[in-house]
C-alpha cells in the first residue's frame, strides 16, 4: 500500500478466498493479485507454506512456527510483519473435548493470513460471509478475523454456567456419580481456557496498537483492538468465576454425599440398637442350664411371656424411647 492508501475508504472490497486454499497456485495467485487479501489455511501442505513464505519474505523462524502447534500465546514483530498465535474454542465440542482452537495468524500491510490444523467453525462463517459483503478497511478484516476466533470463548462459557445451574439442581436432588463426571469435565474446560485466555489478554494489552501501525495496512480506528482486550478481559474474568463456582458445586456434591451417608449411618445405628435386646434375650433365654429348662422354660405361658413378650416389649420400648429422643 502507498502512503496516500492509509486514510480508511468505506467500502473497501477486500478479496477473501475461497474455502480452504490447499493448492500452492492459489495461495500464490492470491498473495500476487495486488489486493489486501485473507488466506485461511485449514492443515495446509508443506508446499503451499512454501509459496506463502516466499511470497511474503517471511522469516525461517515464522516458517518453522507455522508448523509447530500446541504453542502458547505468542506476539512476535518482524520487518515488514508480526507473527500471532492466538486460541479460541470450538462451541460443538462436548464437555471434557479438545475444546481449543490454536490459530496462527501472519500480519502484514498486504495479507493476513490464518493457519489451523482443525476445523473452525468461526472462521468458516467469517469465509462464507465476507465474499458477499464490502469491508471499510483493511485494518478492521485484520480485526473483524482475531475478533470471529477470541469471540467464540462467549457461547462455550454460557454453556457451561447454564451447566452448573443445572448441576447444583440435580446434586441438591439427588447427587450422583455422573454429576461428579460433569464436574471434572467442566473444570478440565475452564482450566484449559484460563491456561491461554489469561496469556492472551496480556498479549493484546501490550501489543495491541502494533497491529495497527504495520507499515503498510490501511488505518482505522485503534480502538478496535482495544475492544478485543476488553472481550479478554471480561472472558478471564467469567472464567475465574466459573471455576468458584464449580469448587462450590464440588463441596455441595461432597457435603450432600457426607449427609446421605451419615443418614444411611443413623438408619443402621437405629436398626442395630434395636435389635441389640433382642439379641441378649434370645441369647439368654437359649442357654441350656437345667434351672432354665425344667423349671422355668417348660410351660405354654413361659414361651409367650418370655420367648415373645420380652421381645416385643423390648423393641416397642426403644422405638418409644428413639422417637422421643427426635432419632426417628
Amino acid at each position: 500500500m502507498s502512503e496516500g492508501d492509509q486514510a480508511v475508504t468505506p467500502g473497501l472490497n477486500v478479496q477473501v478466498p475461497s474455502e480452504h486454499d490447499r493448492e500452492p497456485g492459489e495461495v500464490g495467485a492470491h498473495v500476487e493479485g495486488g489486493r489486501f487479501v485473507w488466506i485461511d489455511l485449514e492443515d495446509p501442505s508443506e508446499e503451499a507454506l512454501r509459496r506463502v513464505a516466499h511470497r511474503m519474505s517471511l522469516h525461517p523462524l515464522t516458517v518453522e512456527q507455522l508448523r509447530t502447534f500446541g504453542q502458547r500465546p505468542r506476539f512476535e514483530d518482524y520487518d515488514g510483519y508480526v507473527s500471532v498465535v492466538v486460541f479460541g474454542v470450538n462451541s460443538g465440542t462436548e464437555a471434557g473435548g479438545p475444546l481449543l482452537r490454536e490459530v496462527h495468524l501472519i500480519i502484514s500491510g498486504d495479507a493476513v493470513v490464518t493457519v489451523h490444523r482443525r476445523p473452525f467453525d468461526a472462521l468458516a462463517d467469517l469465509r462464507t460471509r465476507y465474499p458477499e459483503e464490502r469491508v471499510r478497511s483493511e485494518q478492521f478484516l485484520v480485526y473483524t478475523v482475531l475478533d470471529a476466533i477470541i469471540s467464540t470463548f462467549g457461547p462455550v462459557l454460557s454453556r457451561i454456567d447454564d451447566e452448573i445451574d443445572s448441576l447444583e439442581q440435580e446434586i441438591v436432588a439427588r447427587a450422583s456419580a455422573e454429576d461428579l463426571q460433569r464436574i471434572f469435565s467442566l473444570r478440565r474446560d475452564l482450566v484449559a481456557m484460563r491456561r491461554i485466555v489469561t496469556p492472551m489478554r496480556d498479549m493484546f494489552q501490550h501489543n495491541g496498537d502494533r497491529i495497527a501501525n504495520l507499515p503498510g495496512l490501511q488505518t482505522d480506528d485503534p480502538l478496535y483492538f482495544r475492544d478485543l482486550y476488553d472481550e479478554l478481559v471480561r472472558t478471564s474474568e467469567l472464567v475465574d468465576s466459573y471455576r468458584d463456582l464449580l469448587s462450590g458445586a464440588t463441596d455441595m456434591y461432597l457435603s450432600t454425599i457426607a449427609n446421605r451417608q451419615g443418614e444411611i449411618n443413623k438408619q443402621l445405628t437405629i436398626i442395630a440398637t434395636i435389635f441389640l435386646p433382642l439379641t441378649f434375650l434370645t441369647g439368654f433365654f437359649g442357654q441350656n442350664f437345667s434351672l432354665l429348662i425344667n423349671h422355668v422354660l417348660n410351660h405354654a405361658w413361659s414361651f409367650w411371656v418370655f420367648g415373645i413378650g420380652l421381645l416385643v416389649a423390648s423393641a416397642i420400648g426403644f422405638w418409644i424411647y428413639l422417637r422421643r429422643k427426635r432419632w426417628l
